[in-house]
């Protein structure tokens, strides 16, 4: 599969943007900026990643540090891997806040906690530059394929000047609400998730083990109420027992950590997600730290 798919972009002024964070998602993700006219100006932990892709989208630049990246930028997008990196990217003398001059926009789409995101919206508020929480689903394909669901949380305005330049690697975004709503919507989206690969694995589980021809009982019961996305690009994969596809356990992990502790904080009830985090965790202890999310089936198998 190729780093990046090229899609048809829609109609936006050529912008001086930064990306910080090359990894599975922002390469891809940086690489539609570039693709859509946007100057892009990149910058990653590992500069060979970063070379490597400046010399895939010709005419582009890489830089030292966060903050040499964001200078002079008009939007700084980012995408690490949790809070911590985060915070080591965005503040301190090499930060991208460091660099970002007054009336910049700084769009994270890291998965992080709500809180990291309100703590950087004041932060960056007090620095006269604006912040968007702007995590995303849609895994690596949709990365690739500028097809990415982006949850945003923050200011109206600042989210308006967003949208028509992250809608290069998007089919949707859209404001869920204040600082922080971004990150909480992702936050059900995992959880959403974690119920259905747990129901789908122990269905596949249950049917392989009475006999069934499980291609055709997926081909059945997808036509039907138990149809979802989960079904559909997962199942016959977890059938073959390939689970090579894109987010990895570890991230899961990460993601419902993130859940938990949210819950705690606000009371909400969800055992079922605590389940399937241990359950991930056994996988974890099979070996499984970089298969996708799909292979809960391990465990029952």
């Amino acid at each position: 599969m190729a780093r990046t798919n090229p899609k048809t972009y829609e109609a936006s002024t050529a912008t001086k943007v930064a990306f910080i964070g090359l990894g599975v998602m922002g390469y891809p993700m940086a690489g539609h900026l570039a693709l859509a006219g946007h100057h892009v100006t990149v910058y990653n932990r590992n500069p060979a990643k970063a070379k490597d892709w400046c010399a895939e989208f010709a005419g582009q630049a890489s830089a030292p540090t966060p903050r040499q990246a964001a200078e002079g930028a008009d939007m700084v997008f980012c995408c690490v891997g949790n809070d911590d990196d985060l915070r080591a990217v965005m503040l301190g003398a090499d930060g991208a806040l460091a660099g970002a001059k007054a009336g910049a926009l700084l769009i994270d789409h890291t998965t992080a906690s709500a809180n990291v995101a309100r703590e950087l919206f004041a932060t960056a508020k007090a620095k006269g530059v604006h912040f968007v929480d702007a995590p995303v689903s849609g895994g690596e394909a949709g990365a690739i394929n500028g097809m990415l669901t982006v949850m945003c949380g923050g200011e109206s305005a600042a989210f308006e000047r967003a949208k028509p330049v992250g809608m290069a690697f998007s089919k949707a975004f859209t404001l869920m609400g204040d600082s922080g709503a971004g990150q909480l919507t992702k936050m059900v989206n995992q959880i959403c998730i974690a119920g259905l690969v747990q129901g789908l694995s122990e269905g596949i589980a249950f049917g392989m083990k009475a006999g069934l021809n499980m291609e055709q009982v997926l081909d059945v019961i997808g036509k039907g109420a138990a149809q979802s996305w989960q079904m559909d690009n997962r199942g016959k994969t977890m059938v073959a027992d390939k689970f090579d596809f894109g987010f990895a356990v570890d991230w899961m992990r990460k993601d419902l950590g993130l859940v938990l502790e949210e819950a705690k904080r606000n009371g909400a009830r969800v055992p079922v997600t605590a389940l399937v985090d241990q359950f991930y965790a056994d996988v974890q202890a099979m070996g499984g730290k970089r298969y996708d999310t799909s292979s809960l089936i391990k465990r029952l198998r």
